[in-house]
């Protein structure tokens, strides 16, 4: 699937403009982190990608397809997005509906919808809460339960926004191990974080936004060793990056091992050096 953002511009009724002429393309199955300060037009900028808000001026095509020739439900076939607060997904009476209903409304055979079942339900964690009503879940399982839902459907891109908001060590492991599924299964997932320390973790691909506009698209190695670009966007690098930056060190370093193995050649270059 290729996506092409074409000089997107979105206003508010009030005339407020939250996206001011953004261009981009999407394809393949690397994952993409957006990142920038609330306010920056992030969310308002996916909801443009499978029809959940339309162009002010400019285009989204999929496939070379305009998005406004067609329905947010049509789209959802191809881009799933999971929304930050699970209260705004969740209707059903358990889980197993929540995560059923998606693949029924497609079409999908019984057969296929049980393997998905049970797949999807051990990757997300809730095997064991089917049965549940989704309202009676905590936060974390809440927000496993609507991205389950959607994997369900199998779309060709998923969009998680904000995933890692209430989620302790357990639920970053977990949303570690879907991002790498998707990968592994030729998903592409894009998603909305203000963690950088999880961003670091799973996404290599960084696109920076601020004030409606993408300030810079890059591998996190560059984006981090960018200080005018960060300071623009008010994003401020993972705490051991930061340190190493104090340090002036000539690259950016994301974890300790990294932190580790930077001295650890430098120490046997200069024994190289020094015979």
């Amino acid at each position: 699937m290729k996506i092409e953002v074409k000089n997107l511009v979105h206003k508010y009724p009030s005339g407020e403009v939250a996206l001011n002429g953004i261009s981009a393309v999407f394809e393949g199955t690397e994952p993409i982190a957006i990142i920038g300060q609330n306010g920056a037009g992030k969310t308002t900028f996916v909801k443009h990608l499978n029809g959940l808000l339309r162009p002010s001026d400019g285009e989204v095509l999929i496939n070379g397809e305009s998005v406004e020739e067609h329905t947010t439900a049509f789209w959802s076939r191809k881009i799933g997005y999971v929304f930050q607060n699970p209260d705004n997904q969740l209707f059903l009476e358990s889980v197993k509906k929540e995560f059923e209903f998606g693949p029924k409304q497609q079409g999908v055979p019984k057969k296929e919808i049980r393997w998905r079942l049970e797949k999807i339900a051990d990757l997300v964690g809730l095997t064991n809460k089917l049965y549940v009503h989704p309202f009676d879940l905590n936060a974390t399982e809440k927000k496993f339960c609507t991205i389950g839902s959607i994997l369900m459907m199998n779309p060709e891109m998923i969009i998680l926004d904000e995933p890692t908001c209430g989620q302790d060590i357990e639920g970053n492991q977990r949303l570690t191990k879907i991002i790498a599924s998707l990968k592994a299964n030729n998903q592409l997932c894009l998603t909305i974080t203000h963690d950088m320390k999880f961003v670091v973790e799973n996404f290599d691909q960084i696109i920076v936004m601020s004030k409606g506009q993408i300030l810079n698209r890059e591998k996190k190695e560059i984006i981090f060793s960018a200080p005018d670009v960060l300071k623009a966007s008010y994003v401020s690098p993972p705490p051991i990056t930061r340190v190493g930056q104090i340090l002036d060190l000539d690259q950016p370093v994301f974890n300790q091992q990294d932190f580790h193995r930077y001295f650890e050649e430098k120490r046997a270059d200069k024994k190289r050096i020094n015979g």
